[in-house]
């Protein structure tokens, strides 16, 4: 038995291919993990946002005063752990008893950075003596079997 037994195994050159393959790989499940955390960012900013305006349009809409035409901000602080900039444009409409309100969310760090915007109509306020209709005609009884 004269053979010399061979010893099989990956060489140098082919072991450092393989890691340069997964390495490549890594690389780029990380880029897309990277993304995946930016567009998520972005998409929490762009929700808290159109919370903020939100809100905003419904304080107007239920406020006893009509809003007044023109051009305002508001500071809304630690609305979800960020501070937000609200400007608020409302202008008149063709329509006599409409206002038109237009709001741009940008966060108070970054002004340069619109987030989100919004546009509604605002009706005014009811007046004082107003008593609002019933809409329900009948009285609704439970009854037992």
């Amino acid at each position: 038995m004269g053979l010399k037994a061979q010893i099989q195994g990956f060489t140098l050159l082919e072991t450092l291919v393989s890691l340069i393959i997964v390495g490549m790989g890594m690389m780029a499940v990380n880029a897309q993990l990277n993304r995946y955390v930016l567009s998520t960012n972005f998409i929490e900013e762009k929700n808290m946002a159109s919370w903020v305006a939100s809100n905003q349009v419904t304080l107007m809409s239920i406020s006893p005063q009509w809003a007044p035409l023109g051009e305002s901000e508001i500071d809304i602080e630690n609305y979800a752990g960020r501070n937000w900039v609200l400007e608020i444009e409302v202008s008149e409409t063709p329509v006599t008893n409409l206002r038109r309100a237009d709001i741009h969310v940008y966060l108070s760090n970054n002004r340069d950075r619109l987030i989100h915007t919004i546009s509604a109509l605002l009706e005014p306020p009811p007046p004082e003596n107003f008593t609002p209709t019933s809409w329900a005609t009948t009285s609704i009884t439970e009854t037992s079997p």
